[in-house]
């Protein structure tokens, strides 16, 4: 993984973050996004995958089902934010669009991906941070702006 500051501006840094064949994506980036103490933050990636596996929320069992993709992808779209756990954390939360070989398109949540050979992203940090809270009615973290 490779990066460089493309601006700084009271507060708001972006970076290009760039990684290579062999990178898991999700482990790579929050490596970084702790290194850099980055708190509030968006992000967009194009790049491909050797392979990925994309979660889906099941509402009915408050959790997310993997679906594993076991083939060279493209990253068509890569989008996602990071934010405050309620344990004070940043974590990262990443939607993509894969393309397959055949043209045809699979979607989900990000958990865990391999790069090959690129997967080039732009992250924009916020001044302002986030915070995520604890929603009974899904069981999940959900980022609850402060009014």
């Amino acid at each position: 993984m490779r990066h460089q500051l493309l601006d700084n501006d009271h507060g708001k840094r972006t970076f290009a973050v760039v990684l290579e064949t062999g990178d898991k994506a999700m482990s790579c980036l929050q490596k970084f996004i702790r290194a850099n103490k980055i708190s509030a933050a968006q992000l967009t990636g194009i790049g491909a995958f050797a392979d990925v596996t994309l979660g889906y929320f099941d509402w009915t069992k408050k959790d997310y089902i993997g679906n594993p993709v076991s083939e060279q992808v493209e990253v068509a779209s890569m989008i996602g934010d990071v934010a405050l756990s309620p344990s004070g954390e940043p974590t990262l939360h990443i939607h993509v669009v894969v393309g397959k070989r055949d043209g045809t398109a699979l979607a989900g949540h990000l958990q865990e991906a391999r790069v090959r050979p690129t997967l080039e992203v732009i992250l924009t940090e916020s001044p302002a941070h986030l915070q995520k809270v604890h929603d009974p009615q899904s069981g999940l973290a959900l980022i609850r702006p402060k009014p």
